[in-house]
């Protein structure tokens, strides 16, 4: 293996490819990024989602809750959610199914520094999500019988 490593190359693959879903909003919440990942998750092909709205993926009770956090962070440019931070939400797939996902974001900046958009990435943690609400309600029978 030699210094043939490609940056370009693997930031591609990888954007593009990756299991999880990336999805790349501008600073209006349109989208303009989305990978197979997301597809396989919301059940949306990219040319279904380009140029729509994030609320395709928000169910509508949380989506204003969304939009103030989203604006927020492209008037300030900060999130705690790109740092570390794991945001857990439930979200909409293209048949209308609510899912749970976990999220990190990344704020993208200009030349200027202006914030021009948000990355995410996001994970399905639906099954993972419903074995734990089991498990509490098993629990809770336990105890209930005792």
């Amino acid at each position: 293996m030699g210094s043939d490593f490609d940056l370009d190359q693997f930031c591609g693959i990888l954007a593009h490819a990756a299991p999880d879903a990336v999805i790349y909003a501008d600073h209006e919440g349109m989208i303009r990024f989305w990978n197979a990942g997301a597809q396989r998750i919301f059940g949306f092909r990219e040319a279904e989602t380009i140029g729509k709205s994030l609320d395709i993926i928000i169910p509508e009770n949380l989506r204003a809750r969304h939009w103030a956090g989203f604006n927020e962070t492209m008037r300030t440019g900060k999130t705690r959610y790109g740092n570390g931070d794991i945001l857990a939400v439930p979200a909409l797939r293209q048949d209308g199914a609510r899912i749970s996902v976990e999220c990190t974001v990344l704020p993208f900046h200009d030349e200027a520094r202006q914030m021009v958009g948000i990355a995410a990435i996001l994970r399905d943690v639906t099954k993972r999500f419903e074995e734990m609400r089991a498990r509490a309600a098993n629990s809770r029978n336990f105890a209930a019988a005792d």
